[in-house]
């Protein structure tokens, strides 16, 4: 089963449960994939929906910063909980020690070694975390290991 039929069928599930957070941010997710559907005018593969997820959670965390500038406890918690939903739906994130190791692996694979050379490292890297880890923690641990 692919990413985007497992968000249906949370779907499913969180209008059975009556879960109104899961429904609300699964529908949010979804619209999101079917958007970049029509745009590419083909289906997503996983990766794809991976970093659609990633880009939605990345949204609730900037809002949380918001948040917490004006003062308002109600929308961190709101947010913190729709970050929790689409959490489930991402594979089992990379731990900094694993990041490095694939980092090196590829600069290695790719023969840089200096920063000109961060593009073609991070074209061959993203594909690989697929979900894994986010562009900023890949491009953080590929400026700290060409530097």
């Amino acid at each position: 089963m692919n990413a985007k039929e497992q968000l249906q069928n949370a779907l499913k599930d969180a209008m059975r449960d009556n879960d109104l957070v899961g429904k609300r941010t699964i529908r949010m997710a979804l619209s999101a994939i079917q958007l970049a559907e029509v745009e590419t005018r083909k289906d997503l593969d996983d990766s794809a929906v991976f970093a659609i997820l990633q880009k939605e959670i990345k949204s609730r965390e900037e809002s949380i910063q918001d948040a917490k500038k004006a003062a308002r406890p109600d929308l961190v918690d709101e947010a913190q909980d729709e970050i929790a939903v689409l959490k489930k739906f991402l594979p089992e994130q990379v731990s900094q020690d694993e990041l490095e190791a694939i980092v090196r692996e590829t600069i290695q694979e790719v023969g840089a070694s200096s920063m000109r050379e961060m593009g073609e490292v991070m074209k061959v890297l993203i594909p690989r975390l697929q979900g894994r880890a986010t562009g900023s923690q890949a491009s953080e641990v590929v400026r700290k290991l060409l530097a």
